[in-house]
């Protein structure tokens, strides 16, 4: 990371960013005198948009890449890791002080993003209001994947008086997500010349970059509603690739959307900050076994060998009691061991599984065919890994990847290229049911067949915004499971 950013980095950690706004976004009301109180005539009352938009991107990536947001609980759930110590999490014992902080910090990021694009729209900067609409709407993705009903409409409008907001369904968030990324490719198409500042820490003021981001998600976004909005999607995916111009995307994997970390206190990639004084997490059985099967040299760049004996072996996802820590491998030094490591939002390996997808369906995908796409999905994933041409080349000419024309073999390569990012593998095996996973032997609560559908909802939203959330909570069971989400179209799981 440059010296640059690292000065933002500095600077916005001590700007008064309103992060008392974020309170309006949950269900506590407050005084009516509460700004003429609270306001210090000698600072001042708003942050550089820069300031604020370096704010989010951090503050969102801290909490929702770290042990608490990703690793013990949807990295564990989709099968790339477990716990060899302090295991609850991966058997559903969840934390209810946890579950409320990520409800907290969540609303907060996207409240404060949206003081970004009302300040930009209002100020006309199009890159800056583009950009800030790109992030909000893939905050509210992760969301929606993670609680799936949720405050929406009325969720950060505690300011107008919404001080217990509605809950809107998924069926009706994910429109909305998908519009809101069309508006924002449509603003960058505008060709603005507005500058993002220091405070874009995601791709250091490249809106181009950004522009790849957005269709890369809208595409990402249009796939996992294909089984349930045909139409809907499809229209995205040919709007897209009708026009390259106007809406480009990742071309390489100089263009993932990943999150450097500075690599000094306090702003330390968090997997790595969290190794710091833990050894809780192995590499799952699932994903060692797997990378085994195939013979695929991602293996030793995903996990480490085992102390005892020099062998990868993976852990058991959530058994009954805590394994023998020295027997199972650790996550390998690529994702854990750099502190100026990285926080993944998408790669370009996922994007390509995407159209490979979208194209074997027999969606327009322009002149990429699905087998290209997968292919290069595979060659991508090994160069991020710094892997070479010819052991990408071998492995693609193995009998047991080379390209057969199978969605399974897309939703296997995409599973294996997401390591680190534990929220969208997550997601996609609950689209796909690939790979297909038990629930934990060791769950807290037996007689289901799948890891978690859900996360759980605070327990603030009962007893403050009860009557709003009291249908959604309906809809649950045993915390996790119960409704599935609304592209969750599997039968048989519970």
């Amino acid at each position: 990371m440059n010296n640059t950013i690292f000065r933002t980095f500095k600077k916005w950690n001590k700007s008064t960013l309103l992060l008392g706004l974020a309170g309006l976004a949950l269900t506590q009301a407050c005084t009516k005198d509460f700004d003429a109180i609270n306001t210090n005539p000698n600072q001042p009352v708003e942050a550089p948009m820069t300031n604020v938009l370096a704010y989010v991107l951090q503050d969102f990536s801290a909490n929702f890449y770290d042990a608490w947001g990703n690793m013990n609980e949807p990295s564990t759930y989709s099968g790339h890791l477990g716990k060899i110590a302090y295991i609850d999490e991966a058997r559903y014992m969840f934390r209810s002080g946890t579950i409320s902080d990520l409800w907290n910090k969540f609303y907060r990021d996207v409240k404060n993003a949206q003081l970004v694009i009302d300040r930009a729209e209002a100020e006309g900067a199009t890159n800056m209001r583009a950009v800030a609409l790109t992030f909000q709407a893939y905050m509210w993705q992760l969301g929606t994947d993670r609680w799936r009903d949720m405050p929406f409409t009325e969720a950060i409008r505690g300011d107008e008086g919404f001080v217990t907001p509605k809950y809107d369904r998924q069926e009706d968030i994910y429109p909305a997500i998908i519009a809101q990324l069309e508006q924002a490719a449509d603003l960058f198409a505008e060709g603005s010349s507005d500058q993002l500042g220091d405070g874009d820490l995601l791709f250091g003021g490249d809106v181009e970059k950004w522009r790849k981001f957005c269709n890369a998600l809208r595409l990402r976004v249009a796939l996992r509603l294909s089984a349930v909005d045909a139409a809907g999607s499809q229209s995205t995916v040919q709007q897209i690739f009708a026009d390259p111009q106007k809406y480009p995307l990742m071309e390489s994997n100089s263009d993932n959307a990943y999150f450097y970390w500075v690599g000094s206190n306090p702003y330390v990639e968090p997997w790595n900050n969290d190794s710091r004084t833990r050894d809780d997490h192995g590499v799952s059985v699932n994903i060692v076994d797997t990378l085994k099967k195939y013979a695929d040299p991602r293996l030793a760049v995903y996990a480490k060998p085992a102390p005892s004996d020099g062998e990868y072996r993976g852990v058991i996802i959530g058994p009954a009691s805590s394994p023998t820590v020295s027997l199972y491998s650790r996550i390998g030094a690529r994702f854990r061991d750099d502190a100026a490591g990285f926080s993944p939002f998408m790669n370009y390996a996922e994007l390509n599984f995407v159209i490979a997808e979208l194209a074997q369906k027999g969606w327009s995908t322009g002149s990429i065919t699905a087998q290209e796409a997968y292919e290069q999905g595979i060659t991508a994933s090994f160069q991020e890994n710094g892997l070479s041409a010819a052991q990408s080349s071998a492995y693609l000419s193995a009998p047991i990847v080379a390209w057969g024309n199978r969605p399974a073999q897309i939703h296997l390569q995409k599973w294996l290229a997401l390591f680190k990012n534990g929220h969208e593998a997550w997601s996609e095996m609950r689209r796909t049911d690939f790979p297909l996973l038990p629930a934990a032997t060791g769950s807290a609560f037996p007689g289901h067949n799948r890891p978690p559908l859900r996360y759980p909802y605070p327990a603030e939203e009962t007893t403050l915004n009860g009557q709003n959330s009291a249908a959604s909570r309906a809809d649950v069971d045993d915390n996790f499971w119960g409704k599935q989400m609304w592209w969750d179209q599997r039968t048989g799981v519970n």
